[in-house]
């Protein structure tokens, strides 16, 4: 298994620099890991050092809240594609989510995702697993599915708690083949990141990339 292929090598803290984020896309270029995920006033840094490595760059939309106007996320994938990024992470408007809004959930949902297709962005949902109850888990992983989005995943890795095997088969079950599930949050070795694989996950995303793959 490749599991190094399989991994967005990421970088979020709001105090990153660009000294961090050029070392992020050398471990990156050099273990040939997916993709780096990075924030988009990075993007353009990102892609630059990663042009015809084969090392995709994920940018974060509406990050790490949710919250954000529709219309905003929709400027951010447009803008993260002129910046270079191949995919975006988008979050799914969690309040909404809990306040039962799910018309509101899935049009915002479907309005990035169409906007991140016109481009040709590959698109996954965060819906964060751990402010949700099952019955909620299943309603996003549905609106996901229905809107064509190639991913859905667990967390942001700014909340109360990341991936768990449990989520990750049951997100596989109710998504079905069309769709990925991305493991994220909390994955700092090479066990956990295999038994998130083995329970569905196709995607892992990790700050702790080098150690999991270092790991024997």
């Amino acid at each position: 298994m490749n599991l190094a292929g399989m991994i967005d090598h990421t970088l979020l803290k709001p105090d990153a620099t660009e000294k961090d984020i050029v070392q992020l896309c050398h471990e990156a270029k050099q273990h040939q890991f997916a993709t780096v995920c990075v924030n988009g006033s990075y993007a353009r840094t990102a892609a630059k050092l990663l042009h015809g490595t084969g090392v995709g760059v994920a940018v974060v939309v509406g990050f790490p809240l949710g919250a954000t106007l529709t219309e905003i996320k929709v400027q951010e994938v447009f803008a993260a594609k002129a910046h270079g990024a191949r995919e975006i992470d988008m979050v799914m408007n969690i309040g909404w989510a809990k306040s039962g809004d799910w018309i509101a959930v899935e049009k915002d949902i479907v309005r990035v995702v169409e906007a991140a297709h016109c481009c040709g962005v590959t698109v996954k949902v965060i819906i964060e697993t751990c402010l949700l109850n099952e019955e909620e888990k299943q309603k996003a992983a549905e609106i996901v599915k229905r809107s064509g989005a190639e991913f859905i995943k667990t967390s942001t890795g700014f909340s109360s708690a990341g991936a768990t095997v449990e989520d990750v088969r049951n997100l596989k079950a109710w998504v079905g083949e069309g769709v990925k599930v991305k493991a994220s949050g909390g994955i700092r070795s090479r066990e956990f990141a295999l038994q998130l694989v083995e329970a569905g996950a196709e995607r892992i995303g990790a700050s702790a990339s080098i150690k999991i793959i270092s790991e024997s």
